[in-house]
Order: structure tokens, then sequence, then C-alpha cells
């Protein structure tokens, strides 16, 4: 009798084990098929691509990349799903499951996608390894819907990220997704971002460093408005002349201004 009573104990101490890694790692899993599928259909890879998938969890999203793309390689930094992942995956030549932390990560030397349902912890972080990787192609993330908004420009704002980096790479809002699509269910919805590094930047290589120097500047928050903290470094005759050419009135704040405008500003005053 004893013995009988002590196994629901053992599995009330996994259980709890589990949902407190679950909070601990910001995991919420996706939980539908069709969903995991809208994602794989939005990030356009096919069957030649190489695809890294960011926390995997049980594999959802794992199983629908498999069918799509040419090769997987799939992180997840939970040791348990790791492991289940190892063992599904130990005879398929299409994938290959890893425990690890993405952001500790090597990007690979040659074109990838990234496609995931990442982390709402860990997701500035993960935005910007996708960025600062050199063949990255795509990324395509299941984020919070608020955070795919304000870097997307939704909002009607924009976000100093996304016009660092706009000249080189594309941040679009894609479908939104219930958050009863996931278990444990979170308190928000989600949204797909997509980040799309584009073949010809639309500066030179050259001149990126210099434009983001000026975007730094302008997010600097000296004077309240994105003139006013671009006169600290520039003469104040000569950003009026660039604003005007940009079309940015010497009163808008930073974040109201799109990334054309940003990009001609930059080049008024180059």
């Amino acid at each position: 009798m004893s013995r009988n009573r002590s196994l629901p104990r053992a599995r009330d101490a996994r259980d709890h084990a589990g949902v407190g890694a679950r909070k601990r790692l910001s995991q919420n899993f996706l939980a539908d098929a069709s969903t995991a599928r809208l994602l794989v259909r939005a990030s356009g890879v096919g069957g030649e691509d190489l695809v890294l998938e960011i926390g995997p969890g049980s594999g959802m999203l794992t199983r629908q990349l498999a069918d799509a793309a040419g090769r997987v390689l799939a992180y997840e930094i939970d040791p348990h799903y790791a492991a289940l992942l190892r063992k599904r995956y130990a005879g398929d030549a299409r994938v290959r499951c890893f425990q690890a932390d993405f952001r500790a990560v090597t990007a690979p030397r040659e074109p990838f996608a990234v496609v995931a349902n990442i982390p709402f912890a860990g997701t500035t972080d993960i935005v910007r390894w996708c960025l600062a990787a050199r063949h990255l192609t795509s990324a395509t993330l299941l984020t919070q819907r608020e955070f795919a908004r304000k870097h997307s420009g939704d909002y009607g704002r924009w976000s100093k990220l996304a016009i660092t980096h706009w000249p080189a790479t594309e941040f679009t809002l894609g479908p939104r997704v219930d958050r009863r699509c996931f278990r444990p269910v979170p308190r928000v919805d989600s949204a797909v971002l997509h980040l799309r590094n584009r073949t010809r930047p639309l500066l030179a290589p050259g001149a990126l460093r210099a434009y983001r120097r000026v975007v730094e500047l302008g997010f600097s928050g000296v004077g309240g408005s994105l003139a006013a903290s671009l006169a600290t470094e520039f003469p104040s005759r000569r950003v009026r002349a660039a604003c005007r050419a940009a079309g940015v009135p010497v009163d808008e704040p930073v974040g109201t201004v799109d990334p054309a405008r940003w990009i001609a500003l930059y080049r008024a005053l180059s």
C-alpha cells in the first residue's frame, strides 16, 4: 500500500520539475499543427535549404520542417526534450538535434534560414544573433505579438533595432497566432516576425557603418527630436537642410521616422 502511494508523489515531483523548467526557460510549446504548417509556408524554405530551429521542444514544428527543408539543425536547451528529439530522429539524416543555448551557437558558414517558435525571454538576443549572422538569408520567428509589431513599424513607430539594420535587412509583420495554440497557454497572443536579408543592401557596404553611427546619434534622445539630436554633432543648418530633403519635420520625434526617410536623411547629411 505504501509503495502505491509513493508513485503519485514521484509523478507529481517530475511534473512539478517540468513546469519549473518551462517557466525558467520561458517555454510555451507550439501545440497546433496548422500553425506549424503556416510558419513553414511563411518562411518559404524548400528542399535545398539548410534551416536552423530554435527551441523545438516536443518537435511540433520540427516535423513540418523535416518534410519541407533539405536539412534541419534543431537546438534545444532543455536536456529532456533534446534527448527526446535525438532519439526520435536518430535514423533520419534530414534532422540533427543538439542540446545547446542557441545564443552561443556558431552560425553556419553557408546560406541558411532560421524558422522557430522562440522563447519569449530570449527574443531580443535571438534576433540580434540572426542579424549578426553573415550567411543568414531569412528568419521567420514566432514571437510575442507586441514584439513583432514594435519592430515592424505596426504601431506607427520604429525601433532603433529595425532602423539600424534596415538597409541590409527588412523587418515585416506576419500573421497573428492565438495564444491558445501553445502549451502552457501564455498571457498574450503571438505573431510572425520576418527578417529577410537583402541581396542588394540599400546602402553601399562602406556606408553601413557611417549610417549606423548616425542612427545611434539620432536615438540618443538629446533635445526631444531627431533633428535636435543630430545637431549635437552636425551643423544646425546642415541638419535642417537634410531634414527638408528627407521630409522630416525638425520637431518630429525619432520613433516616428520611417526607414525610407532615415536613409534619405543619411544620404542628405553625407
